[in-house]
């Protein structure tokens, strides 16, 4: 059984005259990650590995989100595939995660979030807003062959009511 978390990052902010990569995390993005963290901590705790987009406000949030749950950071690994809004490109990647890790986090964009999960579940998705998460439990034991997964979701306005 494999368990697949893709988390959007948080709400960034266009405040800078900087590149997209490079757009930082807003105040309001940083202080939704940490309660989405604290009221929706046992969908990332027992991650095996966290892979994040090396976007400013990815990598911003999956930081934020590892430090207020306390995973250690070497849990941590930054991949340049992720930094993409095509969906095809975020299945491959997950298509050859290695088989000895059973639950991943993903942390990147839309829309290539939103269609991968889609993808992946028989589940519905229009649109996964920023802080969102998504949770798909899989029957299959390989990646490369994960597919009709069971999908929770996890959107602000609902866990921060």
């Amino acid at each position: 059984m494999k368990t697949l978390v893709f988390l959007r990052h948080a709400k960034s902010s266009w405040e800078l005259n900087v590149d997209d990569r490079n757009r930082p995390l807003s105040e309001n993005g940083m202080d939704r990650i940490k309660k989405i963290a604290k009221r929706s901590s046992l969908v990332f705790e027992n991650a095996d590995q966290f892979f994040t987009s090396p976007a400013n406000r990815a990598f911003h949030t999956a930081s934020i989100l590892m430090h207020k749950l306390k995973i250690p950071f070497t849990k941590l690994q930054v991949s340049e595939t992720l930094y993409t809004f095509d969906g095809s490109v975020v299945l491959d990647f997950i298509h050859t995660l290695s088989d000895e890790l059973d639950a991943v986090v993903l942390v990147g964009h839309n829309p290539a979030f939103t269609y991968a999960a889609s993808s992946l579940t028989t589940s519905y998705l229009e649109h996964l807003p920023t802080s969102a998460w998504v949770k798909i439990e899989f029957e299959q034991n390989l990646w490369k062959k994960i597919k009709e997964g069971k999908a929770t979701f996890g959107f602000p306005k609902d866990i921060l009511k």
